[in-house]
């Protein structure tokens, strides 16, 4: 299935549906009075965020969505049929933008979480409703209310647990792979990665967490270079990322920088979020030298750092056991914040 993480939508809730004029005119019922009914409420339009999807492809085909208009009333007080609605189904992790896509209408960060975009249009009086003693034929109805009709963006950004960053051709997808079943695309070119991959890794005991290999990032990044802010968004979503370096190029620690000053610049959190740091493809240098490039790397910028390869598997388990061991730790400091506080002393 194709990844599509952006898409424009045109929606238009239902118009509500007039109302009858009628008068009951029977038989031996000389004074019948007016019996029109009201119209139809019309459809609304909702955005639900459901679960088993990943991608705003469905709505790469087919971008226009209208909700049933309100049936109109008839005569014998028969009112009309509400409109059907429209419901548009949604990854978990979908935002709900205005036009200009800066407006933030809606965040559905949780699966199930329903919004209504557009509210289908009152349906019209009919004639019974103005009946008084002042007025007993009246021979007006109300017409019903229009829909809302709206133009909105849709943006994904994926839920992960943690997330791979790093420059192209650091070996994110190998690792990826290495860990979990996903099978992204592994050349050795740059920018083989042009979307994200989700891959569940599982610990053992039923332990498992979801893992994003995330685009490379460029200088530049931040400003829309490369594969610029498009795919910074998904590494908003990650509870924590796991920078991976590859150890064999020029200058591990410029690639470092790099990329952290791209984290800065783009802002929202993510140079706040906790990292793992991992130089990679240590499969291609001999033992000592790969040690001693690690111990001048981890003295340059004073943080832990792991030696792992994707390939041969080396140190891959013990950094997987190492983000799992994290991402429990932040679960259960989560759990803590949101559980209320009973500060109450008799």
């Amino acid at each position: 299935m194709k990844f599509l993480d952006q898409a424009k939508i045109h929606i238009r809730s239902g118009n509500g549906g007039a109302g009858a004029v009628s008068f009951r005119r029977e038989k031996f019922i000389p004074f019948g009075g007016p019996d029109g009914g009201d119209g139809g409420k019309g459809g609304d339009v909702w955005i639900e965020a459901a679960d088993g999807l990943n991608t705003l492809i469905d709505y790469r085909y087919q971008q226009h969505f209208k909700a049933q208009t309100g049936g109109h009333g008839m005569g014998q007080n028969r009112h009309g049929a509400d409109g059907e609605s429209v419901v548009l189904r949604v990854p978990t992790g979908t935002q709900v933008l205005e036009e200009d896509k800066e407006t933030l209408l809606a965040d559905l960060d949780k699966a199930g979480m329903r919004v209504l975009l557009a509210r289908g249009g009152n349906g019209g009086f009919g004639n019974a409703h103005f009946k008084s003693s002042v007025n007993q034929a009246p021979r007006h109805a109300n017409p019903g209310l229009e829909g809302e009709e709206r133009t909105l963006w849709l943006r994904l950004k994926l839920i992960a647990d943690a997330g791979l960053i790093g420059l192209p051709n650091a070996g994110k997808s190998t690792f990826l792979r290495s860990v979990s079943s996903a099978m992204p695309k592994v050349a050795d070119y740059p920018f083989t990665t042009l979307h994200p991959n989700l891959g569940v890794v599982t610990i053992g005991h039923g332990e498992r967490f979801i893992m994003a290999d995330l685009p490379g990032l460029i200088e530049g990044a931040a400003e829309g270079t490369g594969l610029g802010t498009r795919f910074l968004g998904h590494a908003e979503r990650c509870v924590a990322l796991v920078h991976l370096i590859d150890i064999t190029q020029d200058s591990p620690l410029e690639a470092y920088r790099t990329v952290r000053h791209e984290l800065e610049v783009y802002g929202e959190g993510l140079d706040e979020k906790p990292e793992m740091i991992a130089l990679n493809k240590i499969d291609a240098l001999p033992a000592e030298e790969a040690e001693a490039k690690r111990a001048a790397f981890a003295g340059a910028i004073g943080k832990d750092v792991r030696l792992v390869s994707g390939v041969s598997g080396a140190g891959v388990r013990e950094l997987v056991n190492e983000i799992a061991a994290m991402l429990r730790e932040r679960r259960i400091e989560e759990t803590e914040e949101s559980e209320p506080q009973d500060d109450w002393t008799p």
